[in-house]
């Protein structure tokens, strides 16, 4: 007789799911992303991002011992500066507040890895991703000032450099600058595949990032393509960077496949604000699991290929996970 097949056989029991599982989901795939601000003994929670907060460098040193010790790997550091100008000075500053915080952090914990975003739109008075003139964001001098900043952060201590503003060259251009200045094991993660999206908008409060004139689509990309994203990554690591990103993640899983499938080289994917902001808002409602749904979100990115997840969520998926 023909014999029935039956995949749920495999089902039937929670060691059985757990031993065949496919994908699975670990701290140390973790990166948790840190708002630092001035001042002192601040620590603020942002309005559109719950348990999402600002800090300044004496708490914010206290919040990464404490993602150490849940056994985070990792953050990526954004700052808010006190000052903005047109050309984001305080972004490549020596006493920029995240130059500060970073020499505070590997002095005080120096076993984290410290990531940091490298852009000048929290940074310029026109919120854009680098240098305007006459109404447009210019490419070629955009990247002296990115690189410039990449090489700031990594003589305060800088682990990686995370270039998120899709210039042209700039991968190129800061690793052209850290090999000049001897930093030539300093590891580039590059923002690669980084779309124009409606899912900024939390993280745009809580970096104080708004453009004051039009949007970003002129360099970052068309949401509806695909097939671009694989040209970027590929021009990226021609230049040289050592991890590659999509950004979104969620609604990007296609394009993190792709890059999957097509290039060996980490890939990085970030849960960014909005899809943090959207669950976080549903759970309070009442609508939603908070925790399976994240847990489900986070394994879907790594299913789509990412071996790093950059998340709001990584301190509750850290505690979750020690009690699985």
């Amino acid at each position: 007789m023909d014999l029935v097949k039956r995949p749920r056989r495999l089902r039937m029991n929670s060691i059985l799911r757990e031993m065949i599982r496919e994908t699975s989901l670990d701290v140390g795939d973790l990166i948790y992303p840190l708002f630092v601000v001035p001042g002192d003994n601040i620590k603020e929670e942002i309005d559109s991002m719950p348990g999402v907060y600002h800090f300044s460098i004496d708490l914010l040193v206290e919040e990464v011992k404490e993602v150490r010790d849940l056994g985070i790997p990792a953050i990526l550091l954004f700052g808010v500066p006190s000052y903005k100008d047109e050309l984001g000075s305080e972004a490549y500053s020596e006493e920029g507040i995240v130059q500060k915080a970073v020499r505070e952090i590997k002095e005080k914990v120096p076993e984290i890895v410290v990531i940091t975003d490298v852009c000048m739109c929290g940074y310029t008075i026109h919120g854009h991703c680098g240098i305007v003139e006459n109404g447009q964001v210019v490419n070629d001098k955009t990247i002296d000032y990115i690189a410039k900043i990449a090489l700031s952060h990594v003589e305060a201590g800088a682990d990686i450099v995370a270039p998120s503003d899709m210039m042209d060259g700039r991968v190129a251009a800061i690793r052209k600058l850290l090999d000049s200045k001897g930093f030539v094991n300093t590891p580039i993660m590059a923002y690669s595949a980084k779309y124009a999206s409606s899912f900024y908008g939390p993280f745009r409060e809580a970096a104080n990032s708004f453009p004051q004139f039009g949007d970003r689509k002129s360099y970052q990309m068309d949401y509806g393509n695909s097939n671009e994203a694989l040209r970027e990554i590929a021009l990226d690591i021609e230049e040289g960077a050592d991890i590659v990103m999509v950004k979104p993640a969620l609604s990007y899983l296609d394009i993190i496949r792709r890059v999957k499938d097509n290039f060996n080289i980490p890939i990085a994917a970030y849960n960014v604000s909005g899809e943090y902001s959207m669950v976080k808002a549903a759970a309070k409602m009442g609508w939603i699991d908070e925790k399976s749904v994240v847990l489900e979100i986070l394994t879907s990115i790594k299913r789509a290929g990412a071996d790093i997840v950059i998340t709001y969520f990584a301190k509750d998926v850290a505690k979750w996970l020690i009690t699985l």
